[in-house]
């Protein structure tokens, strides 16, 4: 007998959840219409069910507790939206091991138990949808999924968290220091009242783990990926680049180089000119290149309740459509390729040293630079004064003779404080 109801389950019914709601009811009859089936929204389960939402529904499916979704065979899809590695971890297993399709937003959850969740899709056969897990209502999974199918996909460059690029945006256009910054991102929502896995670096690096895996067919995880974030970025490193021709951003950078994957979040100079640098605000870009498609670049609005019910909405429909694969989410390669250690990495580099402004320090910095076989393309210092700026841009050198020849340089006495680098990508 031909099914006429999808049954759904959604656990968390905070922002997201209600924003997912929403468009489940004002969208009945479109959805009703286009698949031929009607969506019943059959429980809702959420620690809080009393506050007050901004959408309507019927007490009675209301719950707190997850058996009420797990145990009801009408239910055919799940969706989980609380985050966080538990209860949501054991609720995904154990709603694909009853053969429920599910649908989930959970970027770190992913990014840690990767091979665990989809080797159980593929065993009990049940769907995994993950749209909204990275760049919010950017239809970014499915294009790398499907779309670029027949590309080999030689490397992404993404700006993947809105927090970090609103707050680095803030210092470029507004001349503000980090912590003034990331005041004004908490004030305006765009923060957690705790930034640390953003400001950090590691949500990041969570959706690059995912992004990585589904383009290089390999499971690469967040641990793997070097990890750096933009709590050290200061105005006057934003207007030294801008002179230099180049904008700092927040990015996960994972490509192929010589058979060896790099994969790496920090931040990051790129060219003024790049498109990437024009990614304002709490939007996320991704600049994607493949042997077929050449470059190609995703933008949108990286989170918010309604772009990231959106992403929600369209695995659901993918999903009772079929077009949303099992467990088998990547072919796996003949052999897997060898991820790149950070300290072989090649980069351009900005460096910032605060320097005793006496002679011969640049000299003596020089020196040490050349032992390690980095050479200089250029050298900043504006400043006068007791302690200075000294800036330098080198030319392409190894990650470990950089950070060897740093550590050396800031024992010198005429050194204060820890320098910084910046990596560049030209991105041609």
């Amino acid at each position: 007998m031909k099914k006429t109801q999808i049954h759904i389950g959604l656990l968390g019914f905070g922002t997201v959840g209600s924003g997912v709601v929403k468009i489940l009811q004002e969208k009945a009859e479109l959805f009703e219409e286009q698949l031929g089936l009607k969506l019943i929204l059959k429980k809702i389960v959420d620690k809080d069910i009393t506050t007050k939402r901004d959408v309507e529904v019927n007490p009675s499916i209301l719950s707190t507790n997850l058996e009420d979704i797990l145990k009801d065979p009408e239910i055919d899809i799940v969706i989980e939206l609380i985050g966080g590695y538990e209860p949501a971890r054991t609720f995904i297993l154990t709603a694909l091991q009853e053969g429920k399709n599910v649908v989930t937003a959970n970027k770190a959850l992913l990014a840690k138990y990767w091979e665990e969740i989809f080797l159980a899709s593929n065993k009990y056969s049940a769907s995994i949808g993950f749209e909204a897990s990275v760049g919010g209502g950017i239809p970014l999974i499915l294009s790398i999924r499907q779309g670029l199918i027949a590309n080999k996909i030689t490397s992404i460059f993404g700006i993947i968290n809105g927090t970090c690029n609103y707050i680095l945006d803030k210092m470029a256009q507004e001349d503000k220091e980090f912590n003034q910054a990331l005041k004004e991102a908490k004030n305006a929502g765009y923060a957690e009242t705790d930034p640390t896995l953003d400001i950090e670096g590691k949500d990041t690096s969570h959706k690059l783990a995912i992004l990585t895996s589904l383009a290089f067919g390999q499971w690469i995880g967040d641990e793997n990926i070097y990890t750096e974030g933009i709590t050290r970025i200061t105005k006057k490193d934003i207007l030294y680049a801008r002179e230099l021709g180049y904008a700092i951003k927040l990015l996960g950078i994972a490509k192929i180089v010589q058979d060896k994957i790099e994969v790496r979040t920090h931040p990051t100079m790129i060219p003024e000119k790049h498109l990437l640098s024009d990614v304002n605000g709490v939007y996320n870009a991704i600049y994607i290149e493949g042997d077929l498609t050449g470059p190609l670049l995703f933008y949108g609005q990286g989170a918010g309740k309604l772009p990231t019910s959106s992403a929600i909405i369209s695995d659901l429909i993918n999903i009772i459509r079929g077009s949303n694969n099992k467990g088998d989410i990547y072919s796996i390669p003949n052999h897997k390729l060898e991820i790149k250690a950070m300290e072989e990495v090649k980069s351009k580099y900005y460096i910032r040293f605060s320097a005793l402004d006496r002679p011969g320090v640049l000299a003596a910095i020089s020196g040490i630079l050349g032992e390690y076989r980095i050479s200089i393309a250029s050298v900043i210092q504006k400043e006068r004064g007791d302690v200075v700026s000294v800036i330098m841009l080198t030319h392409e050198a190894k990650e470990g003779d950089m950070k060897n020849a740093i550590k050396r340089i800031d024992k010198l006495n005429t050194i204060k404080g820890k320098s910084l680098i910046i990596r560049v990508e030209e991105m041609e």
